[in-house]
């Protein structure tokens, strides 16, 4: 890292303008070679302080609720998509106001609101129904949008062509920070289950979890998926990674404040996979810092846990080549994508810091936390 962590509050997600930027041109590259529009997703990064940046190369947003597209509508200005498993009658009207595709989760939920839709006079807003294809290859089941009994989107069993007037997509979503192989063995199931209807639409959306900034990503077998389904229905194709456009690009710096033993040398800090990352519990997997290695690869090894009351608020073990001591500042990667979108103030920790680095600026101090945050987000 080219910059002094010290000069950060501790804890701090920073946030690398130039990793993000990275990131965008790869996007913008497969736009470009196949006419595709991609999307952000709200829901994996809505840091929207880089939207500006985002703006000059992706289309616009998929959002998950209203909150989510009136932040895309004001601060992206670009297109709005959005899903929801089912809408709340009463924030309708807003997403009418807001958003330019919505897509509907059943043909219930179609039928309840198509004569709003139809009716809304402002603009045109194109509709789309997700389906669910059966077929997911993503092992951890909270994050599989095809598991068993899901309620995620259209089953063939379950589709209702005659009901399919004034939809003008299909949305599937099956994927999980996979690759491009993944979404060649999709395609087919998709193509022999829902092809007669897709080519009856205007557009198809491929959903999210596609890793496509991911160091080892095979884009041209995206690139073949894209053209293949472009030449078969004549459809525009729309992606919706989060994960991908703030894929590594994101650090969490955070500081000892004790050491204890209990078995093994225990590290606490100030801050929290429960509060701070949940993907670590939930998916769970463990985080890279930077000068640390696995359990015994180097000298010294910790268990490093939260200040909060959880028992199971632990990061994981770690090994490091000098002795941690309390006020050492620890750099977790790839700390952008769902952490500031998921964190909470569990115990009244506070959340942490917010800060952007980019070359003409230097580190810069977007937003900080205190007790107002905490207290009114309660009654």
């Amino acid at each position: 890292m080219d910059f002094d962590i010290k000069a950060l509050p501790s804890p701090c997600y920073l946030v690398d303008e130039r990793l993000i930027l990275k990131n965008l041109e790869i996007l913008n590259s497969v736009q470009e070679r196949t006419g595709c529009r991609i999307l952000l997703a709200l829901k994996g990064f809505s840091m929207f302080s880089v939207f500006p940046l985002v703006a000059k190369y992706l289309k616009g947003v998929t959002a998950s609720s209203l909150y989510e597209a009136k932040l895309g509508r004001e601060e992206m200005g670009k297109e709005v998509h959005i899903y929801s498993p089912a809408y709340i009658e009463e924030e309708f009207d807003g997403i009418l106001e807001n958003c330019d595709h919505i897509v509907f989760n059943s043909f219930s939920q179609w039928n309840r609101y198509k004569e709003k839709v139809q009716q809304y006079g402002k603009k045109k807003i194109s509709c789309g129904l997700r389906v669910n294809p059966e077929y997911s290859e993503i092992e951890t089941p909270i994050y599989n949008p095809c598991y068993q009994n899901s309620r995620l989107g259209v089953t063939l069993s379950n589709f209702r062509p005659d009901e399919l007037e004034g939809i003008e997509g299909l949305h599937f979503h099956t994927m999980c920070e996979q690759n491009s192989d993944t979404l060649e063995r999709t395609l087919p199931v998709v193509d022999k289950k829902f092809g007669q209807y897709i080519k009856t639409m205007k557009w198809l959306n491929l959903g999210g979890g596609h890793h496509i900034t991911r160091p080892d990503y095979d884009i041209e077998r995206l690139i073949q998926a894209i053209k293949w389904l472009q030449d078969k229905y004549g459809v525009d194709i729309y992606l919706e990674p989060g994960e991908a456009v703030a894929l590594n690009t994101g650090f969490l710096i955070a500081s000892v404040l004790d050491i204890v033993e209990n078995g093994m040398k225990i590290a606490i800090l100030d801050t929290s996979a429960a509060c701070h990352m949940p993907d670590v519990l939930e998916m769970p997997y463990r985080p890279t810092i930077i000068d640390a290695g696995k359990p015994g690869e180097y000298s010294y090894t910790y268990r490093l846990g939260s200040h909060t009351c959880l028992a199971g608020d632990v990061i994981g073990d770690y090994s490091f080549k000098q002795p941690l001591k309390i006020g050492q500042r620890l750099v977790f990667c790839d700390m952008a994508h769902y952490t500031m979108v998921k964190n909470n103030m569990f115990n009244g920790v506070n959340l942490p810091a917010i800060a952007l680095f980019n070359e003409e600026q230097g580190i810069k101090v977007i937003r900080q936390f205190g007790y107002e945050d905490f207290k009114h987000r309660l009654s």
